[in-house]
């Protein structure tokens, strides 16, 4: 079980993105990366080819996760993960900074 996952909220910690906040599109689990919202944006020159026109795109690029800190769902303020396990034996997040469940 992963701290960040697909759909949360983070903030970035470094970086020349430092302090934008953002949802997470994609989790890189193999390179430890995940991929925000209009964070760390790069140019991609595409030659074009069939159906698609040559150009210029702009696109997110992945950031480390331990650059990134999820942001709490009380106060939204970045806050570190822990887990519990819940009397049903449900294994969920819970939020450093406020003891909040993340997961729902």
């Amino acid at each position: 079980m992963k701290k960040i996952r697909k759909g949360d909220t983070v903030t970035v910690l470094t970086g020349r993105d430092k302090g934008k906040k953002g949802r997470v599109l994609k989790v890189l689990t193999s390179r430890d990366r995940v991929i925000v919202q209009g964070v760390n944006m790069v140019k991609r020159h595409f030659r074009g080819g069939q159906g698609q026109p040559p150009g210029i795109v702009d696109k997110e690029a992945s950031i480390h996760v331990s650059n990134v800190a999820l942001l709490d769902p009380k106060d939204d303020k970045p806050t570190r993960v822990t887990f519990k396990v819940l009397e049903g034996g449900r294994k969920v997040r819970v939020a450093k900074r406020s003891g909040e469940v993340i997961d729902v």
